[in-house]
């Protein structure tokens, strides 16, 4: 059902960068690169992410409560991620670990603040 989803950056160039490096670890590369927005997934029928410039050409922020979750296949890789996105300068919101029966999630925030997690069910 869904098709991409998307955080704002003040520095596309360096978000691109970030988030190169740190999806392909779930196998992701750029599949879109349209100047002000690129989008990273496993090809175009798949859902994606994406890192733009807001289009009103205001200050990008962060949506309070906002979030997306990767799904990121096993607890190993959840681990593997997290610890990636905090070496390329993201910042902890919450250490990998169980968080109810069967449900294993760690967060963080990318540089320019937007919170993410990566994420395995089961």
């Amino acid at each position: 059902m869904i098709g991409y989803t998307t955080v704002g950056t003040h520095d596309l160039n360096n978000a691109k960068a970030f988030y190169g490096e740190l999806l392909a670890g779930l196998g992701a590369k750029p599949l879109v690169d349209m100047g002000r927005l690129a989008l990273f997934g496993t090809s175009m029928q798949q859902p994606m992410f994406g890192v733009c410039l807001p289009y009103d050409q205001q200050q990008a922020c962060v949506g309070n409560g906002c979030m997306t979750a990767l799904v990121a296949g096993s607890r190993e890789k959840v681990d593997e991620l997290h610890a990636k996105a905090l070496s390329l300068g993201g910042s902890d919101e919450g250490a990998p670990g169980e968080r109810m029966p069967g449900f294993y999630i760690g967060y963080f925030r990318d540089p320019d603040g937007n919170k993410l997690a990566f994420f395995h069910a089961g």
